[in-house]
């Protein structure tokens, strides 16, 4: 982990008040990112909602593309987080329907509000090459958790010998991804549902053709 996602942008090590702070001004600005997104949220907004003095957001991150940077990192641990246990069992067709309903579920809770917070801050920061990549390594962690689910299911026989495990993960994850966006956007959580559906009744099919 670089020095400036660790501790302090010069790289010293935080104190453990300093590094509560530090995560106090991250939940604040993921709080503001999720709700307003990044180029409507502020430092002085963040300031604010975390309670500290700008010179303190200035002592643990270099520039708001710094903070951006660990809000995605930070946004990426809560999704893997808050899916648990199901991630740990995705070897199987009922493991595989139960994280389908709870994401389903998930975002019904929400009111299909803020879409997947790792995939909308991605998407906002696309061209920032920096940010960009922090995206990329959180969505990389949840593809990397799917996958270990289809190995180990391809590694028992439960898939077909030709079924490449890896690329089953990556369109499992284009899927939900593409199902989070348009429930966002139609504020229903029907497409969510169908893109899941779909891909989880072709990988039915793959188990029983084994």
């Amino acid at each position: 982990m670089a020095a400036n996602e660790a501790g302090a942008p010069d790289g010293r090590p935080l104190t453990r008040r300093g590094r509560e702070t530090r995560q106090r001004i991250v939940a604040a600005a993921a709080e503001l990112m999720f709700e307003n997104g990044v180029a409507e949220t502020t430092l002085e907004d963040i300031r604010a909602a975390a309670g500290v003095s700008g010179s303190q957001v200035y002592h643990y991150f270099e520039d708001k593309q710094a903070l951006v940077r660990a809000v995605i990192d930070y946004q990426a641990g809560a999704v893997l987080d808050t899916q648990g246990a199901h991630l740990d069992r995705l070897d199987t067709m009922p493991g595989l329907r139960a994280w389908r309903d709870f994401l389903v579920g998930h975002q019904r809770r929400l009111g299909c509000r803020g879409g997947c917070p790792v995939g909308a801050l991605g998407a906002e920061v696309a061209e920032t090459d920096a940010a960009s990549r922090a995206a990329a390594r959180g969505l990389r962690r949840w593809e990397g958790r799917i996958r270990d689910g289809f190995r180990a299911m391809h590694a028992r026989g439960g898939l077909p010998a030709a079924t490449d495990p890896d690329d089953l993960a990556l369109a499992t994850l284009a899927a939900l991804q593409g199902g989070l966006l348009l429930t966002q956007i139609q504020r229903d959580a029907r497409p969510l549902e169908v893109a899941l559906d779909a891909m989880l009744d072709h990988i039915q099919a793959l188990t029983e053709a084994t």
